[in-house]
């Protein structure tokens, strides 16, 4: 599989709420990071992906870009929530056809507030 295919099938999955598909792209020591939720675990990060996808209207791709081993998207989220629409950038690295790391970029400022009133914090998982 090429990179592209590999890093569309999970970003596809994760947002149709297909865990185990999102979670078989991804490789031997995963590693996640974003500005609320810091994961190790190759599932880990996608617990409690029922509550993000739960308020999300429509993702829009603004940009792919793809190399040999890496992947950037640029995407607007669009959620019924006072954040509205959450401008993100994402970007894989890939080792042996498999995600073996996700950067999530987002000004989770917006998310405070929701997540402090949901009694939430910053997960690591």
């Amino acid at each position: 599989m090429t990179t592209a295919t590999t890093v569309r099938a999970y970003h596809q999955a994760r947002f149709r709420g297909d865990l185990p598909t999102a979670a078989a792209q991804l490789g031997p020591g995963f590693t996640f990071r974003s500005p609320l939720v810091t994961s190790d675990s190759p599932t880990g990060h996608l617990d409690g992906l029922d509550g993000l996808l739960s308020i999300v209207t429509d993702v829009e791709m603004i940009s792919e870009l793809y190399g040999e081993d890496e992947a950037t998207l640029v995407y607007d989220v669009h959620t019924a929530s006072p954040v509205g629409t959450q401008r993100t950038a994402e970007h894989f690295r890939l080792t042996d056809g498999r995600i073996t790391s996700i950067l999530l970029i987002f000004d989770a400022s917006p998310w405070h507030a929701i997540m402090a009133a949901a009694g939430l914090g910053g997960r690591q998982g």
